[in-house]
């Protein structure tokens, strides 16, 4: 397929996520992780545009510190664009603008949010008309995260995170998130949890190899019981996160303090998500921290995934 037909340009907005439950297994051989959690897709976007080109380039723009982010083919979002291209036979390219306002490197998944915002938008725009279940395909092969800002809403995740499943969520659960410029890496964060479990293992006891999301989470989230959801979630990856940026556990105090429901790292981190009752205490909150000196914002899920807007 040539890239002579279609509109020219395509706008898609793809959400960020917070984790509300992680449980990580234990290490495997191949030096991975089995995952359980459970993702909730929040009102905090990336825009991605997509026209027409002689062949694949980018630029990136946005609200948040870019300085880390590539706009050449290590960028996921431009991956993406080639992967598509190769499994339709589209032999044109294509210009994408992304403008960010997911912070990079913050356990958001803000790459990710790119990466299916320019799988549907490359799709729309060069009109090769994938299912769904084969956008979901190519998402999964570009990273764990990629499928559910696909899909959006609120959903299970295991195996490596990538094997969604649906999850029921009724109403609207309000967070207060504080981003952070100092991100923090991610494979940094497993290491750091598998020695704590291999320090503390007498402690701990055995890890499963194979984790599931407790079933208070999913009672929490269909009833749309905000109470409930702060007494069930976890995030194993936080005394890893927070024994590499100890500074973060100041902020986390400071939030619960303040009237927070629960506060909690967000996937590695350094995101922190703040469970609010209502948008009303979600402001009240966010003026707290931002008067402390923090990066804060009110944002709310569950919204969709990635979808083409005017």
């Amino acid at each position: 397929m040539t890239g002579a037909r279609g509109s020219a340009s395509v706008r898609v907005r793809a959400p960020g996520k917070i984790n509300l439950y992680l449980e990580v297994g234990a290490l495997q051989p191949d030096g991975y992780h089995e995952l359980a959690t459970a993702f909730q897709a929040v009102s905090l976007f990336e825009d991605v545009v997509a026209r027409h080109a002689p062949d694949f380039t980018m630029d990136v723009s946005g609200t948040v510190d870019l300085s880390g982010v590539p706009s050449d083919d290590r960028n996921l979002a431009l991956r993406a664009a080639r992967l598509l291209a190769r499994e339709t036979g589209y032999t044109g390219g294509v210009h994408l603008d992304v403008h960010k306002q997911v912070p990079v490197a913050g356990g958001m998944g803000g790459g990710s949010a790119d990466a299916a915002a320019a799988l549907v938008a490359c799709d729309a725009l060069w009109e090769t008309r994938l299912s769904g279940a084969e956008l979901h395909r190519l998402a999964a092969q570009l990273g764990a995260d990629v499928p559910f800002a696909l899909k959006g809403g609120t959903a299970i995740g295991t195996g490596r995170g990538d094997v969604l499943s649906p999850a029921l969520a009724r109403g609207r659960f309000d967070w207060v998130l504080v981003t952070s410029d100092e991100g923090v890496s991610t494979p940094k964060v497993y290491g750091e949890l598998d020695a704590h479990r291999d320090r503390h293992r007498l402690d701990i006891g055995p890890v499963p190899a194979r984790p599931s999301v407790a079933t208070e989470v999913l009672h929490a989230l269909r009833a749309g019981d905000a109470d409930m959801l702060a007494a069930a979630v976890r995030n194993d990856l936080q005394v890893a996160t927070l024994r590499l940026r100890p500074d973060l556990a100041e902020v986390l105090e400071l939030g619960e303090s303040s009237g927070a429901l629960v506060g909690m790292v967000s996937g590695s981190g350094p995101t922190l998500a703040f469970l609010c009752l209502s948008p009303e205490h979600a402001l009240e909150l966010r003026a707290t921290l931002a008067a402390a000196g923090h990066r804060a914002r009110s944002v709310h899920g569950p919204v969709p995934g990635a979808r083409v807007v005017a």
